[in-house]
């Protein structure tokens, strides 16, 4: 069993963690943190939290440990996490939208996502991309 890390919070650290769980304005993730972090300076065990907040021990104890190891902004927030890469770079994203204002082919009056997939390969702008790839970098535009 590891040791149990001891969360001490000034006045300051207390009154910001008590804002958070009260204002509802934060990611339900954080606010259950920040109850952690006040019951744990109370004194709960892993356990009493656990059950209080619907989460298992080990997020209280990693709740715990980053406070400990990263201060208050590093228990509250999220970690980086792997993801999926993205589909395109940063290039081909600018050349898709520059295609996308373009003029659209002959006998078209507008550009649809599938059009514009089919396009940017044909151009040899990119050189794969399937219409939800278009439809997503089109969407972070508007």
């Amino acid at each position: 069993m590891t040791e149990k890390v001891e969360v001490r919070l000034t006045k300051g650290q207390r009154q910001k963690l008590v804002q958070i769980t009260r204002t509802g304005k934060r990611s339900a993730r954080e606010i259950v943190r920040a109850h952690i972090l006040l019951k744990s300076a109370e004194g709960w065990s892993d356990e009493q939290i656990a059950d209080a907040y619907n989460t298992s021990d080990n997020t209280v104890r990693r709740t715990r440990k980053r406070y400990v190891e990263g201060g208050l902004t590093a228990a509250l927030g999220e970690q980086p996490r792997a993801g999926q890469p993205t589909k395109l770079s940063t290039e081909e994203e600018r050349l898709l939208i520059a295609l996308a204002c373009s003029k659209p082919p002959a006998g078209r009056q507008r550009w649809t996502v599938r059009l514009l997939a089919e396009q940017a390969v044909a151009r040899k702008l990119i050189q794969v991309v399937v219409p939800e790839t278009v439809r997503s970098v089109l969407q972070k535009t508007r």
